[in-house]
């Protein structure tokens, strides 16, 4: 039997009333009959909200898109997507602005994010998040973009800092920087991976708590936690495994300092029962509720 939905709080209200949605996952089409079938003598997930990747569900009909509208009728859902290329040199894709857009009227998610990064040139996209020069220049340039995707949207979007394993010698301040001034420049949110941080921090050599302070808390509307694969030299994130112990350390300081913040897990692969991924949910609630959020 359908839950009633719950009424999702809005990412469009005014900067420092930051929206909270509680713990949620990334819906993924493997438990869609664990979340849409379940048998009546077990109890519901204990998860709050899904985030979907928006471009799965772009089309305008199909058993995808029948799914999660079921999904919709239960649980407040957020949109996350990987196309944009926000800091890309192309002209920004309306069609692409287009379908998002009719894909968000059509499922009232609580807010739309996507990353801070460029996934192709000249038309082609290279299926990748790739990283951005943290200059002026960049900053002007994603700032006006962002503006122009949010008039298309309606609303505001938000950002998140996603893992890298370069860095241009032309960068002009840190990552970090580089976040806090969009966010204040274009009026947008944030969305923080805790995973990429400590990813990134470890590959470059910067403190994770360095980069978490320096954001604006108030705009930071959802936290990201993930696996990831460690080389000795380097780490990759990969969304294959459990959150780390390190991971976990980092959320919790997090939490204590930003309080209550949406937060969720990844899974894109090696995908587990979602029991698996519902207790690991807990270990978040049990943190948060640790921090005093």
């Amino acid at each position: 039997m359908a839950l009633p939905m719950r009424t999702p709080a809005r990412a469009d209200t005014p900067a420092g009333e930051r929206p909270y949605l509680g713990f949620g996952l990334g819906l993924r089409p493997q438990h869609y009959g664990e979340i849409l079938d379940r048998p009546s003598d077990l109890p519901e997930p204990r998860i709050d909200w899904f985030e979907i990747i928006s471009e799965n569900y772009m089309a305008a009909g199909g058993r995808p898109l029948a799914n999660l509208m079921r999904v919709r009728d239960r649980y407040p859902l957020v949109m996350h997507g990987v196309s944009l290329s926000i800091a890309g040199i192309d002209p920004l894709d309306a069609d692409y602005l287009r379908g998002l857009k009719a894909l968000a009227d059509r499922v009232d998610p609580a807010w739309i994010s996507d990353h801070l990064c460029w996934t192709g040139v000249d038309g082609v996209n290279l299926h990748d998040l790739l990283p951005v020069p943290f200059t002026e220049e960049a900053l002007d340039h994603v700032v006006q973009r962002v503006g122009q995707v949010q008039d298309a949207l309606g609303q505001r979007i938000a950002l998140e800092n996603a893992s890298t394993y370069v860095t241009f010698a032309s960068s002009e301040m840190s990552e970090w920087t580089f976040l806090a001034e969009l966010a204040r420049r274009a009026d947008c949110n944030l969305v923080l991976d805790v995973n990429n941080v400590f990813v990134s921090g470890f590959n470059h050599g910067f403190e994770p708590m360095d980069f978490i302070r320096a954001l604006p808390a108030e705009r930071v509307i959802q936290i990201h936690l993930a696996g990831h694969e460690h080389n000795t030299t380097h780490i990759i994130d990969t969304h294959d495994a459990t959150v780390v112990d390190a991971v976990w350390e980092l959320y919790g300081a997090t939490v204590r300092l930003l309080g209550p913040v949406s937060t969720m897990i990844e899974r894109d692969a090696r995908i587990p029962p979602l029991a698996e991924l519902e207790a690991e949910l807990e270990q978040a609630r049990a943190l948060a509720a640790a921090a005093g959020a």
